[in-house]
């Protein structure tokens, strides 16, 4: 008899799109492997790796050393993320920021994998590799996994909530025991990521209520709210495993029940001192950004084709929900899908919290967006299967130059991918003195290497027998961990020999030689001046 190994092989390779997409995700994880270590520190690096080493001293002191539980405000999150990271970092030959970005790479490939699979469940396998394809070229996806160890990681397990409900209407109302045990392990792991995670609740009960409407309207309220409730009922049975799954990788949530809620209230309000960031040319305070701020960036960062494969999706589900002809079940799940991409951006329209980083908060619905293109291209090709063989082959080379073209882009900026704009906007040029560009700070690392370079090029003309002292403009704790001991970090420009500055507008356009300039498509990412004997006051121009 065939073992379950060798029939889901042969599954995979049944149709071509499944193997195309198993290729794809065997080639994103070779690329994931060679590039990980190119990208580097931003300004939350630093803090989060000492939350992950506070983590595990919790765990190796038998739950006693709490100091984790009053870490600056990272206890209000879950640390999974930096709790592995540290764990691997004991065994792993490899410094601990690259084993960070290693961890990143698995996490988004782990993404990879899960968004062709919930593409394939939902509108086959077109559509699975439809949706894999999007994300592979979505920056906010890509260019964040790799580096952003709160949002990227959420956006993974949020959807595993996603792909766990697809598999529970599937097998509605009796969804299996591994559905439930797999949707139980992910609402767990996406609180205890961040506390939106609570967020997936609003997305099943808007699935289920699209279900209970049809089905009330063919078997009656009675049965189809008894459906529903057993549905819900044996979902339910996943969540001790959920609270189990919370509890490993956000302990403090645990310590007391109500600090989940502790921590959604302190992050409803915004609780650090405002500054400003650019947003349509303009220097704004964060908590002042307009409504329009989350869809503009969307409009501007993701890929045209991106762009217009998730409207037509989102249209096309929408559509389907209200006059479509499927089972309720396949409705429910365009509803779940609806929901994940658009509640959280209706929300915070709505609301109009502070807003900053760009549109980094919102990684999580970039999954979802890209499910529901795979859908669009789904309907367009089965819409095809008449056509002749080169209407079939002019519509796939036009995908695959849409995708080609952000991947082409991705190659001239990387390993800043996550600074992508498109051509509505100019590229990276024209949105230089609209938007923020590289806010992470990421840079740094390309201009220690450079200044390194420069300095071993030019030692004797530079002060002997003391460290070079460079003053930031930029995430000082990320530029201490990437120049190394030979610096002296601060934030003093007075009597600084060099300024390292990120290439944004709150830096000054210091009035020194430049000795190392990092830049892509002509857009300055960081520059280091020498300011020796020329009395910088300030290297900040904002606050």
């Amino acid at each position: 008899m065939p073992s379950p190994a060798w029939n889901s092989l042969r599954r995979l390779s049944s149709h071509p799109a499944d193997a195309i997409a198993a290729a794809l995700v065997c080639a994103l994880a070779v690329l994931g492997c060679l590039t990980f270590s190119d990208y580097g520190l931003g300004w939350d690096d630093f803090t989060h790796s000492q939350y992950g080493e506070l983590l595990l001293n919790y765990y190796r002191s038998h739950f006693t050393d709490r100091a984790a539980f009053s870490f600056v405000n990272l206890f209000y999150y879950g640390g999974g993320f930096d709790l592995i990271a540290a764990m691997l970092a004991k065994i792993l030959p490899l410094e601990l920021f690259d084993v960070r970005r290693l961890l990143g790479a698995v996490v988004g490939m782990i993404g990879f994998v899960l968004v062709w699979r919930t593409g394939r469940r939902i509108g086959g396998p077109v559509a699975g590799l439809a949706a894999l394809c999007l994300l592979a070229v979505c920056p906010l996806y890509y260019g964040q996994m790799f580096m952003n160890a709160k949002d990227a990681p959420f956006a993974v397990t949020m959807l595993g909530v996603t792909y766990a409900l697809v598999r529970a209407f599937d097998e509605y109302p009796r969804p299996s025991p591994y559905t439930v045990a797999v949707f139980g392990a992910c609402i767990g792991l996406a609180i205890g990521a961040r506390v939106l995670g609570l967020l997936a609740g609003a997305n099943l009960v808007l699935a289920l209520a699209v279900l209970f409407i049809i089905e009330a309207r063919r078997r009656g309220i009675g049965q189809a709210a008894q459906r529903g409730t057993g549905f819900i009922a044996l979902l339910a049975l996943g969540l001790p495993l959920g609270y189990f799954m919370l509890a490993l990788v956000w302990p403090w949530a645990v310590v007391e029940p109500t600090n989940p809620l502790v921590a959604l209230k302190y992050y409803s309000h915004f609780w650090e001192v405002p500054w400003r960031e650019m947003f349509e040319g303009q220097a704004i305070s964060v908590p002042d950004m307009p409504r329009r701020y989350v869809p503009t960036l969307f409009a501007l960062q993701m890929p045209e084709m991106f762009l217009g494969l998730f409207l037509a999706g989102a249209g096309f589900a929408a559509f389907r929900i209200v006059r479509g002809q499927e089972a309720p079940q396949a409705r429910a799940r365009y509803m779940l899908l609806l929901s994940a991409a658009l509640v959280p951006i209706a929300v915070v329209m709505a609301t109009r919290p502070a807003m900053y980083n760009g549109i980094r908060h919102f990684v999580f619905v970039t999954p979802a967006m890209a499910l529901l293109g795979g859908l669009a291209v789904s309907a367009i090709w089965n819409v095809l299967a008449r056509a002749p063989v080169a209407a079939r082959g002019a519509a796939a080379a036009a995908f695959a130059l849409g995708i080609a073209a952000p991947a082409s882009t991705f190659r001239d900026i990387h390993p800043y991918e996550y600074t992508y704009y498109n051509s509505i906007v100019g590229g990276v040029r024209g949105a230089d003195d609209k938007f923020m560009i590289d806010y992470w700070g990421l840079a740094f690392k390309q201009a220690a290497e450079a200044l390194d370079q420069y300095v071993e090029t030019h030692r004797g003309q530079l002060p002997q027998g003391r460290k070079l002292k460079v003053a930031v403009c930029g995430p000082l704790l990320a530029a201490k961990a990437e120049f190394g001991p030979q610096y002296e970090l601060t934030y003093d420009s007075k009597t600084a020999d060099l300024a390292l500055v990120q290439g944004e507008f709150h830096c000054a356009d210091v009035k020194a030689p430049v000795l190392v300039e990092v830049a892509r498509e002509g857009v300055v990412y960081a520059r280091v001046y020498d300011v020796r004997g020329r009395q910088v006051q300030s290297i900040v121009a904002g606050p």
